[in-house]
């Protein structure tokens, strides 16, 4: 059975989605955020640098969100979740799934260390504009690729699952302004599907 380490509020939570999506059976392993939880000897020994998702599949241990959810999608099951190849959509689905990690998390990684993980008398304030500044541009074509698409391809896809949870996560920290009401409007179709919801409810 497939094993997952996670940690709630983390990329750990694609994983999740991914799997109850395809209905696959796994474990969730729960870690506390915690120097003793994630940077254990035990930890390391699954993820040098102590963090989260970590996959165990037999005698398989893959870390990476990206990585797992092309893992599972290639090894386990697709259910229509990745094109072809041949697809008209693949090349679409491929910029997308990276341009999560590529464009979208390395601001809102700063957000996040600038307004929470950093105790207040650290924390930058030009360092937290500069961030906030370069999320928003980011999100714009990811608004106007949605402006006549329910979701990032058309339908549903493991595109979605990488970059969906990032739009939803830059929503929740109040980052999507009302002028990007295609995302607004596309993290409430995410936020309905039971998937998602066990997902995110999962501490």
């Amino acid at each position: 059975m497939l094993k997952v380490y996670f940690v709630a509020d983390t990329r750990a939570g694609r994983v999740i989605w991914l799997l109850e999506e395809l209905g696959l059976e796994y474990e969730v392993v729960i870690l506390p955020f915690t120097k003793e939880g994630l940077k254990s000897q035990d930890h390391r020994a699954r993820h040098p640098l102590g963090r989260v998702p970590v996959l165990e599949d037999g005698d398989v241990s893959i870390y990476e969100s990206g990585a797992i959810i092309d893992y599972v999608l290639e090894k386990h099951k697709n259910n229509g979740l990745k094109p072809q190849i041949e697809s008209e959509h693949f090349p679409h689905y491929l910029q997308w799934f990276h341009y999560c990690e590529g464009m979208v998390m390395p601001p809102m990684n700063q957000i996040v260390v600038q307004t929470i993980l950093l105790p207040p008398d650290r924390r930058d304030e030009t360092v937290l504009k500069q961030a906030q500044n370069l999320l928003t541009k980011s999100l714009l074509p990811i608004n106007q690729n949605l402006e006549d698409k329910e979701y990032l391809i058309g339908k549903f896809s493991g595109a979605d699952v990488m970059l969906g949870h990032a739009c939803f996560m830059a929503n929740r920290l109040g980052c999507v302004g009302e002028e990007l009401s295609a995302i607004k409007s596309y993290v409430e179709r995410i936020s309905t599907r039971p998937a998602f919801q066990k997902a995110i409810e999962l501490k």
